[in-house]
């Protein structure tokens, strides 16, 4: 399978935020695979992530938990199945890390990044299994959701170019 037809991006299925975000592509990178700097923007606020860890390989783990502002805990386990250093983050929940399936089986979702001098081109693409899941995610709010994490990610890495 080609690179373009893996990523292929189909209007049923598929969701997609796709921004320029004025923030090397070095930080946004470190933003998304740094798991204390993870904790700092992955979630929208009043939602907190207050766990997370990250096995940066292909069948490693990328595990989250958001909390809710009323306590509740969520966690969110899945593996990387595509890594490609300060471009490209591929990872699911359909399987857990090593391969493993899940039983769940919520999204694949397709991080990509691309330096622009000092900004970085950005796209997240969240893949489901049928058009009822995408539009639970887009019922939940994927581009307010998404587009919130975004911009405290933006927020978070102008604070360490400081």
């Amino acid at each position: 399978m080609n690179q373009e037809s893996k990523e292929s991006f189909n209007p049923e299925l598929d969701l997609v935020l796709e921004r320029i975000v004025e923030v090397p592509v070095e930080l946004v990178w470190n933003a998304w695979t740094i798991p204390e700097q993870v904790k700092q923007w992955f979630t929208p606020v009043p939602w907190k992530t207050i766990d997370c860890r990250i096995d940066l390989k292909p069948g490693g783990e990328f595990y989250t938990v958001m909390e809710s502002p009323d306590g509740n805990k969520f966690p969110n386990n899945g593996c990387f199945l595509e890594i490609e250093h300060l471009k490209k983050l591929v990872f699911t929940d359909s399987l857990l890390p090593g391969y493993r399936p899940s039983g769940n089986s919520f999204m694949t979702a397709f991080v990509t990044m691309e330096s622009i001098g000092t900004a970085t081109k950005y796209k997240a693409v969240a893949k489901h299994k049928d058009p009822e899941t995408k539009k639970q995610h887009e019922d939940m709010g994927f581009l307010e959701g998404w587009g919130t994490a975004l911009d405290q990610l933006v927020a978070f890495t102008k604070t360490l170019s400081k």
